[in-house]
């Protein structure tokens, strides 16, 4: 899923984070496994596990973040192929 945040500031990730991961302790079947952010683009990609979209989204809302968009994928390494 991606954020639309803009440019933003360190500090200003790490209270969004930090909003995720307490609103994330009341969602035990929502994980959160890492994120990564481009500057030159003001998004914010994140990888999730969980139930469905509409979890995704309901965390956005209780942590009060911004959420643009979700699909669900399915993961492929090489090994898989071999």
């Amino acid at each position: 899923m991606f954020r639309t945040v803009g440019q933003i500031s360190e500090e200003e990730i790490e209270a969004a984070s930090l909003r995720s991961i307490e609103t994330l302790d009341q969602m035990p079947d929502v994980r959160w496994i890492r994120s990564y952010y481009s500057a030159e683009e003001g998004k914010i990609y994140c990888e999730y596990e969980a139930p469905s979209v509409e979890a995704i989204v309901e965390h956005a809302r209780r942590a009060g973040i911004p959420f643009d968009h979700a699909e669900v994928v399915r993961e492929l390494e090489p090994g898989m192929f071999a």
